[in-house]
């Protein structure tokens, strides 16, 4: 009789057993999935010096730099062909960002500097050289608007919008410790194969942006780095529900915070370096985007460095 109830006893404890074996594995945290070209394509980066600290060493120039040394420079415009027509830096050639691989092949060496009208879509540009060997080219910081006053692009594009979403300083963003899956790349090959077709299609589109008021409108519909340094988060705000990511690299893992289910969108000061960032990101297979102007078409009245401010040189147009 002890035998069978102590047999029972076991077989009632049987379904208790499994049923809770059960629970913890519905409950548990799924791993982290990776993407077998994805992984191909930012080992060959690495091992090449691409990582997203490479991209970014000394990606920008200013005005006086380039008026300096103007023999020394190969200047590619890729603003519209009327207006590379009507007034250009002497001695620039006209591009677009789909030729600007075809284009650069005729530097013959000189240090490579890409204008567009206010230094954004520049930074795809150099984006996309620099990850197919023109490894010194350079963003011409401000554009065109930093060359000359008469065109100035940035002017009528700094704003200070008043936003619930825009949190006061301290602010409250905070680090993410997320880990999501890798982007899906459909590209396949060898790294190098992989990379050149990813390059292929960022060149294919145009400049990745989004306006800052629609961010305002509805964070909650994107997922928002804040490319600032803690201390800058701390002196303005940030947008509600960002993150902030930086160091933001391969080597390091820190691309893992971000999410590719969601449209990524990289804000900084001006929309130059987020332009860098988000062309960076498109090629790792990310649904990227560039808050554009930056904080300076957010909080412009509240900026005191990192601020648009009306050139005071002008230098020669042809």
């Amino acid at each position: 009789m002890k035998k069978f109830l102590r047999f029972a006893f076991v077989f009632l404890l049987i379904p208790s057993f499994l049923l809770t074996s059960c629970k913890d594995d519905d409950d548990a945290t799924p791993d982290r999935q990776t993407d077998a070209e994805f992984q191909t394509l930012i080992a060959y980066m690495q091992s090449n010096d691409m990582d997203l600290d490479d991209i970014l060493s000394g990606w920008i120039t200013t005005a006086e730099n380039v008026n300096t040394n103007l023999s020394s420079y190969y200047i590619i415009d890729i603003r519209q062909a009327e207006a590379y027509t009507t007034s250009h830096i002497p001695g620039a050639v006209n591009s677009t960002l789909g030729d600007i691989l075809t284009e650069a092949a005729n530097a013959d060496g000189k240090q490579i500097a890409v204008v567009c009208y206010t230094g954004q879509t520049a930074g795809h540009a150099v984006v996309a050289l620099r990850l197919s060997g023109y490894s010194n080219a350079q963003v011409l910081k401000w554009g065109m608007s930093g060359w000359h006053s008469t065109l100035d692009s940035w002017s009528s594009n700094t704003n200070t919008i008043a936003s619930a979403n825009w949190i006061a300083s301290p602010g409250s963003v905070v680090e993410n410790t997320t880990e999501y899956d890798d982007p899906n790349i459909t590209e396949t090959g060898d790294g190098a194969a992989i990379l050149a077709a990813r390059v292929e299609a960022l060149l294919s589109g145009s400049l990745r942006g989004v306006n800052g008021a629609d961010v305002l409108n509805s964070p909650g519909s994107y997922y928002i780095n804040n490319y600032w340094d803690v201390a800058d988060v701390e002196t303005y705000g940030n947008i509600s529900g960002a993150y902030r990511i930086k160091p933001l690299t391969l080597a390091g893992g820190e691309y893992m915070y971000l999410n590719p289910s969601k449209d990524v969108v990289t804000y900084c000061w001006t929309g130059q370096t987020s332009s860098m960032i988000t062309a960076y990101l498109f090629v790792l297979g990310y649904d990227s985007y560039s808050l554009k102007f930056g904080s300076n078409g957010m909080i412009y009245d509240d900026l005191t460095s990192h601020k648009w401010s009306a050139i005071t040189t002008d230098y020669t147009l042809e």
